[in-house]
């Protein structure tokens, strides 16, 4: 029987760590434990974190939005700061497994697992995520985009752990898109998901644009090329076909179970050019959200 220790501070986590180096870390367990079970890890002991009340909530100062690493996805995509600022990470998380893994797996257990499914991934991406790291010796920040490193790989460093995530508030978006293309509506990992969020003149003139792409690459794939293509055009005809284009070069996919590298790179550039139809949405509907 492996112990399992259940820190409520953090002075309590790092002794637990100096004591227990090679214990496996977790919160929601949505990943670790199934791994356990399939016998690909074995870890001597165990540290849960969803004891510690400084990892969770959602706050909002200082121009950025501060997220507690430990929250669960069902708390966040209900929660009315995320709803009212980053409406795409909300349906980002609306996508990710079943009720039962929402309401235990954490934000923070889905980007420490660095995969290049992770639903969450590519909308933090487009938000410009900041992690904040902690260890016994300090506190550091790190841009998503600087973290991720591979599958499964991360920058985080020995004694640290994952405590926040800052998302800037910066002005709204008029329309935010979240999509993921899987072989079945739920409990599916993604064949490839785009992100996209964008500000809309009047007339519906794209004034800026950030896209990324899950399932695409060993990371979540940007393409400032793409994006490029859109400023100062309307999302119709030829500046989406184009930017289609630059995003089907961009994405480097795998062929494997779910789909081949041809079909994976065909379907980036076709998710950019149905934001035509989420465009229509936005005009007609009013539907500043995109979703």
């Amino acid at each position: 029987m492996r112990p399992v220790h259940l820190p409520r501070t953090f002075d309590q986590l790092w002794d637990t760590m100096k004591k227990s180096p090679d214990a496996a870390l977790f919160a929601g367990g949505t990943d670790l434990l199934v791994l356990m079970r399939i016998g690909r890890i074995d870890p001597p002991a165990l540290i849960c974190l969803e004891r510690i009340d400084a990892l969770k909530g959602v706050s909002s100062d200082d121009g950025r939005v501060s997220i507690g690493a430990a929250s669960t996805h069902t708390e966040l995509m209900s929660d009315p700061i995320v709803l009212q600022h980053f409406p795409v990470l909300a349906k980002s998380l609306r996508s990710l497994g079943s009720p039962h893994i929402r309401n235990m797996g954490t934000i923070g257990g889905n980007i420490m697992t660095a995969s290049p499914a992770g639903d969450t991934l590519p909308s933090l991406y487009v938000l410009d995520a900041v992690l904040e790291l902690r260890g016994r010796e300090g506190v550091r920040e790190v841009p998503i985009q600087s973290f991720i490193k591979g599958p499964g790989a991360t920058a985080i460093g020995p004694g640290e752990i994952l405590t926040r995530i800052f998302v800037p508030e910066k002005p709204r978006y008029g329309l935010h898109h979240y999509e993921k293309v899987g072989l079945r509506k739920a409990l599916a990992c993604a064949v490839l998901s785009f992100t996209a969020v964008l500000d809309l003149a009047d007339g519906g003139r794209v004034r800026a644009a950030r896209m990324a792409w899950g399932s695409a690459g060993p990371t979540v794939v940007t393409c400032p090329g793409a994006e490029a293509a859109l400023v100062g055009e309307r999302l119709t005809g030829g500046a989406l076909a184009a930017a289609a284009e630059r995003a089907r070069a961009a994405v480097t996919p795998i062929t494997d179970v779910r789909a081949s590298t041809a079909y994976r790179k065909t379907l980036a550039g076709n998710l950019v050019l149905r934001l035509a139809d989420y465009a229509d949405r936005h005009w007609e509907g009013n539907d500043v959200d995109g979703i």
